[in-house]
């Protein structure tokens, strides 16, 4: 066996076996990709909570048939502070297995669940290890579930501020805001480096005060092996007609726009070739009042939609053979959506809304369309184009750039662990536990 002369641990908030979300799926993915390479190994550490109960005593619990993979059962969280009530916990059996570990690198992909705590811990613990910290959205910066859209409705924040926050939120002060950003900001500058998958939430994150010097942009990567099979047409057909919508059926999903848009196109120009497929789950989670929306919209839309539920990543290349088109109508930002990748990998040119990392990510006239962030109406416009030009398909698809895979992800990632450990102090000293718990 070669030797191994770089261990990395990854942390997540999930195991994609259980959770299966873009942090979980792109984690895994680069502690996939990074066993694949010589010379390193990786560790995956991933916590969990109800409806899985604990093993026993500890907090560590096996995961079955994986001898690099292990769970964390943690649940003592505050969602506002995005902090780990139970710190003995994270003393006793987290950093035991860390320090067994000894990794040279600590690559946290999330914190939910685990608090922020856990990167003090294994600063204090670990004084040499580099520790890195991957973004996904903005819940560090947005109390409104990390989306960055005013809660009650549907606007977007440009830019949060303890006064901005506490008018989302009118029972929480600001300065319980000011507090709450301070402590945050203590436990991420622990980190040594950060990663964004996308320029767009880079640009946020230090605009939000984070160090850009410590700031790389590296595309989360794909593994995914088997390529969709473009759909055939039948003679009589001449367009590419079928769309499809992947994803969390969530109110800042926009799948809700994407139906009111379909109900809007001319029953002439959408024809009976024409359907809007819709592959999501989650939607039984959403407030009520969503629920009646959605399914209202879908029964109005009558037979130019499909229902289909929640789906599983196995399924994906055989799903993507029924559409030609993918849509992503988020009503928030965005970062880098896995199912952007997946459409590319696969040939589908993509609709999606005109701002965040969706609109870096696609680019509008070369390989998709971009129509006006919540607006049906200019969605409906964009379907229209694409029904109505039968060339137009053919162009989107020469302009798909190839995604990167996870072999990729994990190359890129390992060039900047060896940088950052090659040029970063040795010994880094975090504040005294006092003073951090004082600013919370």
């Amino acid at each position: 066996m070669p030797s191994t002369d770089l261990r990395v641990l990854i942390i997540s908030h999930g195991h994609p076996s259980m959770s299966l979300g873009g942090a979980e799926v792109a984690s895994y993915n680069l502690h996939k990709g990074l066993n694949e390479l010589d010379g390193i190994e990786s560790f995956y550490l991933a916590r969990v909570g109800h409806p899985v109960p604990r093993h026993g005593a500890s907090a560590l619990m096996s995961l079955r048939q994986k001898d690099n993979e292990i769970l964390y059962h943690a649940e003592n969280y505050d969602h506002f502070l995005l902090s780990n009530g139970n710190t003995d916990e994270i003393d006793r059996d987290l950093l035991r297995f860390v320090r067994d570990y000894e990794p040279d690198v600590v690559h946290f992909h999330h914190y939910l669940g685990l608090g922020l705590e856990t990167i003090y811990a294994i600063r204090e613990a670990m004084p040499d290890a580099a520790i890195f910290f991957t973004f996904h959205e903005f819940l560090t910066i947005c109390h409104n579930h990390g989306q960055m859209v005013k809660s009650g409705g549907t606007k977007l924040c440009n830019r949060a501020s303890p006064i901005e926050c506490n008018g989302c939120f009118q029972n929480i002060s600001p300065a319980s805001f000011l507090r709450r950003e301070r402590f945050i900001k203590a436990m991420l500058n622990l980190a040594d480096h950060y990663v964004s998958p996308s320029d767009f939430l880079a640009d946020r994150f230090v605009d939000w005060g984070l160090d850009r010097a410590k700031m790389s942009v590296i595309e989360n990567g794909l593994d995914v092996k088997e390529t969709a099979n473009t759909r055939l047409l039948s003679k009589a057909q001449s367009r590419r007609s079928r769309f499809a919508f992947f994803g969390q059926l969530t109110m800042f999903k926009g799948a809700d726009i994407l139906l009111d848009a379909v109900g809007r196109v001319p029953d002439e120009i959408w024809g009976d070739d024409a359907r809007m497929m819709i592959f999501g789950g989650n939607l039984e989670r959403q407030p009520i009042e969503y629920q009646e929306k959605f399914h209202d919209l879908i029964e109005r839309a009558g037979e130019r939609v499909r229902f289909y539920g929640a789906y599983q990543n196995s399924e994906m290349p055989k799903l993507m053979e029924l559409a030609d088109w993918t849509i992503i109508p988020s009503i928030w930002w965005e970062n880098s959506p896995i199912v952007i990748q997946e459409a590319f990998f696969h040939g589908r040119p993509m609709i999606c809304s005109n701002i965040g990392g969706m609109a870096e990510k696609i680019t509008d006239g070369v390989n998709g369309l971009h129509f006006r962030v919540g607006s049906a109406e200019d969605l409906a416009d964009r379907l229209v184009d694409v029904l109505t030009d039968t060339k137009i398909w053919d162009r989107m698809r020469e302009g798909i750039p190839r995604p990167p895979t996870y072999i990729d992800c994990a190359e890129q990632h390992l060039a900047q662990y060896r940088e950052v450990l090659e040029t970063r102090p040795m010994s880094v000293t975090p504040a005294s536990q006092h003073s951090v718990a004082s600013t919370a």
